[in-house]
């Protein structure tokens, strides 16, 4: 069993969200493992990120401002890894920084550091020979994302080739802004279970341990981003531990979900 597979067959896993570069990253990861976050999205900063709200883009910006290259995220992601040998780790990000040195530079660099997924929100299901063959290859999962808008039609298309689990975007919208009603949740997440076998998680919008708590309910995964990434730019330095305080917060709300269960 993947560590992927590992962390949602727990049950209602807690999936959170950080910008690689931006504040004392190492250290930050740290605090989410050690707070109760069951899988980790490390994000790739991008000057153009433009499927994320305002504190997601300015992160990307204090992290590029500090100098953090592509080789810097390999770098952190194979280091966690020596420090967390079973936690999940996912790069999310853009497709420029992933494939300009070619889909398998990028899917090898991925395999060696112990990068177990691949979240790439500008590449659609139709491009996938862009990086998902060389992800494959590699035996990195390939995560895709699902929105309000995902009709019947294209769904078979977005699962195609997608493992790992499916990040529900459950806004029409960019990062942070808004939060879905949790009756439109409970709809999207049943009809995705339908069509997939594969862990349902959900993001964008979710902010608070009762949140969380009531997706948790209903799904496999809840995502949380926007609110941990607002602490980095709040504290700097001293990031962790805010960090980690919400996310104790977060996880024991996800995970008394479980219990429940």
């Amino acid at each position: 069993m993947s560590r992927l597979q590992s962390a949602f067959a727990k049950g209602p896993a807690l999936v959170t969200f950080v910008t690689g570069g931006d504040g004392p990253t190492d250290t930050i990861l740290d605090a989410l493992v050690e707070a109760g976050a069951d899988v980790i999205e490390l994000g790739m900063p991008f000057t153009d990120p433009m499927a994320d709200g305002p504190a997601i883009q300015q992160a990307n910006l204090r992290s590029l401002g500090a100098g953090t290259k592509t080789a810097d995220i390999i770098r952190i992601a194979a280091d966690f890894r020596a420090r967390h040998p079973g936690t999940p780790l996912v790069l999310m990000g853009y497709a420029n920084p992933m494939t300009i040195r070619g889909p398998e530079w990028f899917a090898d660099q991925c395999r060696k550091a112990g990068v177990d997924g691949v979240i790439c929100v500008d590449i659609p299901p139709e491009e996938d020979q862009e990086l998902g063959p060389a992800l494959r290859a590699a035996g990195v999962s390939l995560i895709r994302l699902a929105t309000p808008t995902t009709d019947a039609a294209r769904l078979p298309a977005v699962l195609e080739g997608s493992s790992g689990f499916l990040y529900y975007v459950s806004v029409a919208g960019i990062t942070g802004l808004q939060q879905a009603a949790q009756a439109s949740i409970e709809d999207a997440v049943a009809r995705l279970r339908a069509a997939t076998d594969l862990p349902i998680a959900v993001g964008f919008g979710v902010r608070t341990p009762e949140q969380a708590a009531a997706i948790a309910k209903v799904s496999h995964g809840v995502v949380v981003g926007s609110a941990l990434v607002e602490l980095v730019g709040q504290h700097g330095a001293d990031a962790p531990k805010a960090v980690f305080d919400l996310t104790k917060a977060l996880a024991d709300a996800v995970h008394s979900a479980r219990e429940s269960a």
